[in-house]
C-alpha cells in the first residue's frame, strides 16, 4: 500500500508541474513579445509628441492630447478577471495622462456581467480608448461586439470577424420563454445605445444581438460599423492620428502617428487567475485536489499530497466564485465524493465507485450550465478525469482487498503454524516453548522432548497447544 502511495504522490507532482507549465507558458511568451515590442518602441529614433503636434491649433476649443498609448492586449474569455486587468488598465492611463488606449482584443465572448463592467470602465475612462480586433484571425465574438462598439474609435484588423452577440445559455441553446425574452431585450438595447453613441448603424448593431448576424473586417468597415481597418496597433496609431473626439466635455485632437507605447500585458497573478477561471483549468484543479487528500487522509503523514491537494482545491474554489455555477452540478458532486468515500468503508464491490463516477459527470456538466458558451466544460475532459479517479480508487481498492485476504501475521490469530523450540520436555501438563523471541507455556498431546522443534497448532489465552515438528526452525 505504501508502494501505490508514493507511485501516486510522484504522479501528482508531475500532473501539477505540467499543469502549471501549460498555464504559465502561453501569457509568458505573450508577455515576452510585448516587452519586446515595448522595448522596440522606446529604442526606435522618433521626435518626442511636442514636436510631432503643431503648436498652433486652428480652434481653440480643441485641445492636444499628449503622452504615451497604453496598449492593453486581452486574449481570452471575458470574465471578471479580465474586467479588473481592463479596469486597472485604463485608470492607470487617466492617471498619467495618456493620450489613448488602445484594446487589443481577441475573444471569443464571455460573461454579460464582465461585458458590462468593462463597457462602463471604457465610458467612464477620462483617456480615449481604441477598440481594436487583431491580429489577423482573431475574432470579437458574442460579448466583445459589446467591447468594440464601446470604443471611442473601433477598430479591425483584415482576416478578424465580429458580432454574434445573441445571448445563449450554457449548452449553446436559446434562453427559453420570458426569461429569454428579458435578456434578449436588455443586450438589444445596449447595443442600440453603444452603437448611437458612436454614430454607427443602430439596425445592423442590433442584427448582431437579435439574428446573431457575424461580419468580416470588410463588411463591418463599409457598414460603419467600424472606423479603421488597420493591420496592427502602430498601423491603427497613424490612422488615428489628426482625428477628434470628444471626452468630458472637451474635443480632443490625437496625437498619435509617433507617440511611444506603452504596452501593459497582465500582471503575472492576473494571467495566472485569468487561465485559472475557466471551467476545464478548474475540474483539472478539482480533480487534483481531491485526490491529493483522499491519499493524505488515507496515509497520514505523507504530506506532499496533502499540500498539492489542498493548494489545487483553493485554485478551484477561486475559479468557481469567479465563474456562475449550478446548485444542482455542486450537490451531485458533493453526493459523488461521499459515494467514492464511502465505498473505502462499505465495501460494496464497485456499485459505490460506479454511482460516484456517474454522480460526477452529471454533476460536472450541470456545474456551469449558466455559463455562456465559450466558458463550457469540455464533456470528454470531465470523462477523461472522472475515468481517471476510478482507476485510482480501482487500484487502492483493490490493494485494500489483497491485504484482507492475506492470512493474519500479528497477534493470537497469527500464530498459529508459527515454529519454535521446546525449552522443557512438554507433556498435556505443559512445559516451556521458545517461540518468537519469547517463552511461552505449551501443551502438547504427545511428548516432546526439550530441544525438538515444535509448531503452534492452537493458541488458548496464555497457553500455546504445540506438537513436535521434524525440520529445524530457522529462526527461534
Amino acid at each position: 500500500m505504501r508502494y501505490v502511495h508514493r507511485v501516486f504522490t510522484v504522479a501528482l507532482l508531475l500532473a501539477a508541474l505540467f499543469a502549471a507549465g501549460l498555464i504559465l507558458h502561453a501569457p509568458r511568451a505573450l508577455a515576452q513579445d510585448a516587452d519586446a515590442a515595448t522595448a522596440d518602441a522606446a529604442t526606435a529614433d522618433t521626435p518626442a509628441v511636442d514636436d510631432a503636434v503643431p503648436d498652433a491649433v486652428p480652434d481653440a476649443t480643441l485641445a492636444r492630447t499628449r503622452g504615451p498609448v497604453v496598449h492593453l492586449t486581452l486574449d481570452a474569455v471575458i470574465h471578471p478577471i479580465a474586467a479588473e486587468y481592463i479596469r486597472e488598465g485604463i485608470e492607470s492611463a487617466d492617471a498619467q495622462g495618456a493620450s489613448l488606449v488602445v484594446l487589443e482584443l481577441d475573444t471569443p465572448g464571455g460573461l454579460l456581467t464582465s461585458t458590462r463592467d468593462i463597457v462602463q470602465t471604457i465610458l467612464g475612462a477620462r483617456t480615449p480608448v481604441a477598440v481594436h480586433v487583431g491580429p489577423r484571425g482573431a475574432q470579437a465574438a458574442s460579448a466583445g461586439f459589446f467591447l468594440l462598439l464601446a470604443g471611442d474609435f473601433a477598430s479591425m484588423a483584415p482576416g478578424t470577424n465580429t458580432g454574434a452577440a445573441h445571448p445563449v445559455a450554457g449548452g449553446g441553446n436559446d434562453i427559453d420563454g420570458d426569461l429569454g425574452e428579458k435578456v434578449e431585450q436588455d443586450t438589444a438595447a445596449l447595443i442600440r445605445s453603444l452603437a448611437e453613441r458612436g454614430g454607427r448603424d443602430i439596425a445592423l448593431a442590433e442584427s448582431a444581438v437579435l439574428e446573431s448576424k457575424s461580419f468580416t473586417a470588410d463588411e463591418a468597415l463599409d457598414a460603419g460599423l467600424i472606423d479603421v481597418l488597420a493591420d496592427d496597433v502602430p498601423s491603427l496609431l497613424s490612422a488615428l492620428d489628426g482625428r477628434t473626439v470628444d471626452k468630458n466635455g472637451q474635443t480632443l485632437v490625437l496625437a498619435t502617428a509617433m507617440a511611444p507605447i506603452d504596452a501593459r500585458p497582465m500582471s503575472r497573478i492576473q494571467e495566472l487567475l485569468s487561465a485559472i477561471a475557466h471551467p476545464n483549468i478548474a475540474a483539472l484543479l478539482m480533480a487534483l485536489g481531491m485526490l491529493g487528500l483522499y491519499v493524505e487522509l488515507s496515509n497520514p503523514g505523507t504530506l506532499v499530497p496533502g499540500v498539492v491537494g489542498a493548494i489545487c482545491l483553493v485554485l478551484a474554489f477561486f475559479a468557481a466564485s469567479v465563474l456562475p455555477m449550478n446548485h444542482a452540478g455542486i450537490a451531485l458532486i458533493v453526493l459523488g465524493i461521499a459515494m467514492f468515500v464511502a465505498e473505502i468503508y462499505v465495501p460494496t464491490f464497485g456499485i459505490l465507485t460506479a454511482g460516484g463516477a456517474v454522480s460526477l459527470i452529471l454533476g460536472g456538466l450541470m456545474l456551469w450550465r449558466d455559463a455562456p458558451e465559450a466558458l463550457r466544460l469540455d464533456p470528454w475532459l470531465l470523462i477523461g478525469l472522472v475515468a481517471s479517479m476510478v482507476a485510482v480508487m480501482t487500484l487502492l481498492l483493490g490493494e485494500s482487498m489483497r491485504m484482507r485476504r492475506a492470512p493474519v501475521v500479528t497477534g493470537a490469530e497469527g500464530m498459529p503454524g508459527m515454529r519454535g523450540v521446546a525449552r522443557t520436555a512438554l507433556t498435556t501438563d505443559g512445559g516451556r516453548v521458545f517461540l518468537h523471541g519469547e517463552l511461552w507455556r505449551a501443551v502438547a498431546d504427545r511428548p516432546v522432548a526439550a530441544g525438538d522443534a515444535i509448531e503452534v497448532t492452537e493458541v488458548d489465552g496464555l497457553t500455546l497447544r504445540v506438537r513436535a515438528v521434524d525440520a529445524d526452525p530457522s529462526s527461534t
